[in-house]
């Protein structure tokens, strides 16, 4: 059965260029444009790719001056909100609000002193935009190094404590926070720990997860275990990939825990000695082919007549593999035997008509 193991905890809500966070709204995906923010046209293309993939809100670096000023002219077009990622100058954030950005991601321990803080905060009241307090575990306080030894639960919560204080103390409070590490526990441990105390929207992720492969398998372990938990309304997941790949993973583990139920859900069998087609391939080929269907389905893939018509039965389609051949299930009844040559192809066929 979809359904998380805990119901998710009530945030306060704040929005996104329209797109809502906390407050129990949907969880919504993000990602991070890895193209240089000053070509505006690049940055442009890929913000649009991310839109195509299901991204419901990008976050562009803001590195320069010239990066700031070319968000006018992303803003402009971009299909989706665009959050402004400053770090050190508060000068950019400002800019950043002038240039229309959505909301603005502030580390308020590398931005500067207080009362450069406070300029942020005023350009983000005036212009009605949210900042996100980023904290990571690579970037601590020196007093909260020295005080707990190294990067630890702990000390990130107290990092975003202060950070909130700070920003509580300006009468500004259209916050969202993110806390994250390496280190999966970590990340999890500080985030529950945060989440115990604070109703601010919670963006999840684990920070410099790795590639493709461990990124995801990292992401998976830390964000879904927090999601399942009913922590968390925003996330995204971090890969040295093509951002693409951040998003199609993000989707997964939305519906891995049962808070995405639209679009094809592929369930497969992970085949055994009984399995008499090239079933590895076809699931591969299957969910290939059903990345951009936007019809909500369960598709069983599998691979004997152990669990496989029963698999079949409980989806709304799917395949049981025989030896060289395969029966097709629409709804719990058996439509047809078809050659494993033809398996895909008649599968999807039906999946049309559907």
């Amino acid at each position: 059965m979809d359904q998380t193991i805990f119901t998710p905890k009530k945030t306060r809500r704040i929005t996104v260029g329209g797109v809502a966070i906390g407050g129990g709204a949907d969880v919504v995906v993000q990602s991070m444009t890895n193209t240089d923010t000053r070509d505006a046209e690049k940055t442009l293309a890929q913000i649009k790719r991310l839109h195509d993939a299901g991204c419901g809100i990008v976050r562009v670096a803001i590195p320069d001056m010239d990066a700031a000023r070319a968000l006018y002219e992303i803003k402009k077009s971009s299909p989706l909100p665009v959050v402004a990622d400053i770090h050190f100058d508060y000068r950019l954030a400002i800019e950043a609000t002038y240039a229309g950005a959505d909301k603005i991601r502030i580390n308020p321990g590398n931005i500067g002193g207080e009362d450069r803080v406070k300029a942020v905060v005023s350009a983000c009241r005036e212009k009605k935009i949210p900042i996100r307090v980023g904290v990571n575990s690579g970037s601590l306080q020196r007093g909260l190094l020295e005080k707990y030894g190294a990067p630890c639960a702990e000390a990130l919560v107290e990092s975003a404590d202060m950070h909130l204080q700070l920003l509580w103390r300006f009468d500004f409070d259209d916050i969202c926070v993110s806390i994250k590490s390496s280190d999966v526990p970590t990340t999890v441990k500080a985030n529950m720990l945060f989440s115990s105390r604070y109703d601010v929207p919670l963006h999840l992720g684990v920070t410099e997860a790795g590639t493709q492969y461990m990124g995801t398998v990292k992401s998976s372990a830390g964000i879904g275990g927090l999601l399942a938990l009913g922590v968390g309304d925003t996330i995204r997941v971090s890969l040295t990939a093509d951002p693409v790949s951040e998003v199609y993973a993000a989707q997964a583990i939305l519906k891995a825990v049962g808070l995405n139920k639209s679009g094809v859900s592929v369930v497969s069998c992970p085949t055994c000695g009984r399995t008499r087609i090239p079933l590895i391939e076809i699931a591969n080929e299957v969910e290939k082919k059903l990345a951009g269907c936007p019809k909500k389905l369960k598709v069983a893939v599998m691979g004997c007549a152990v669990n496989g018509p029963g698999e079949a039965r409980e989806a709304d389609i799917g395949i049981a593999g025989g030896d060289g051949e395969g029966l097709i299930f629409v709804k719990g009844r058996i439509i047809r035997k078809v050659p494993q040559e033809d398996l895909v192809a008649e599968l999807i066929r039906e999946i049309d008509h559907l």
